[in-house]
């Protein structure tokens, strides 16, 4: 069975002044809402103490949040952790403010509310403000260093102008996903650097796929008595990967939604983190990546022994 046919040839490049302007509008967007609202930072980011209790029976969110009010904690992040019992309690330290103390007055309120046989304190962990500054300087550098790691990457295995397109791609997903977290208020958290950097290499893969074979339409359009424009034949090379780069997307996003909604709120917000990047992923390998790299021709000229050694790379 053949869902995408074969023949198909869809004039990606003649829609590219559009789909740029889509992209831009997208970023300026994303930018507006970093701007404007900034992100949710966790506490691997901002410091503050996490408590674990497991409950006998499983208690509604609402419950706890009530129970843990009093103590002044009505604004804590509260979630499932695993299966409906366990119960994970996120609060931001006030100033000079102990650990101790504040799991001690969680549990109190809970067990007021509760009962202390129907509750137990698994564990309480806490992250201090020089930690989360630490955290927040070490996931900038994770993501900054594979960025530049595949500009050297993409220039050595094909041209400089093809690591443009791909590190321009990568910016514009990072960009939209991490501007997706600050439209919607989700939490930002080390889980989600996780998912930043998996969507970095899924895109990476998407683009490179495209380029390889971009790379082997060119060597042969080198070859004919009388070349295609190159707008024409990355067109071709976009369409021949269509089916390929599509299905691959669909059974990946199908996995992740999976996540999503049947993997409990702990994993909630890396698999969205996910879900977003392999939609704008797969937008960008075709309508950022190559756009961008076809307005970079003659840019960086190369003679005749770089492209030789260019088209002997494997």
């Amino acid at each position: 069975m053949q869902l995408i046919r074969s023949d198909i040839h869809y004039d990606f490049i003649g829609k590219r002044k559009f789909a740029l302007l889509v992209s831009g509008i997208m970023i300026l967007i994303s930018l507006g809402a970093l701007a404007a609202k900034g992100l949710n930072f966790g506490i691997d980011f901002t410091g503050g103490t996490l408590v674990e209790v497991k409950f006998t029976p499983a208690p509604s969110i609402a419950d706890v949040r009530s129970a843990i009010s009093p103590k002044g904690y009505g604004n804590a992040m509260i979630q499932e952790f695993g299966t409906p019992e366990e119960i994970l309690i996120r609060v931001q330290n006030k100033e000079s403010e102990e650990s101790s103390t504040i799991s001690n007055a969680i549990l109190d309120g809970l067990s007021e509310k509760f009962g202390a046989d129907a509750i137990e304190m698994r564990r309480v962990e806490f992250v201090g403000p020089q930690v989360g500054e630490e955290l927040t300087r070490a996931g900038i550098m994770a993501v900054l260093v594979a960025m530049l790691a595949i500009l050297v990457y993409v220039t050595f295995r094909f041209e400089f102008r093809f690591a443009i397109g791909a590190d321009a791609a990568l910016l514009h997903d990072i960009t939209i996903v991490v501007g997706l977290f600050a439209l919607t208020g989700k939490e930002f958290s080390l889980p989600v650097i996780a998912a930043l950097l998996t969507v970095i290499g899924y895109s990476l893969n998407d683009t490179i796929v495209v380029f390889d074979r971009i790379r082997e339409n060119f060597e042969a359009n080198r070859k004919r008595k009388k070349p295609e424009e190159e707008t024409a034949v990355v067109n071709n090379s976009i369409n021949q990967t269509l089916a390929r780069t599509l299905m691959t997307s669909l059974t990946t996003l199908l996995v992740v939604l999976a996540l999503f909604i049947l993997g409990g709120e702990v994993i909630h917000d890396f698999a969205f983190a996910l879900i977003a990047g392999i939609v704008v992923g797969t937008y960008s390998s075709i309508y950022v990546a190559s756009p961008v790299m076809i307005s970079l021709a003659g840019r960086f000229k190369s003679d005749e022994d770089e492209v030789k050694a260019m088209e002997a790379r494997p």
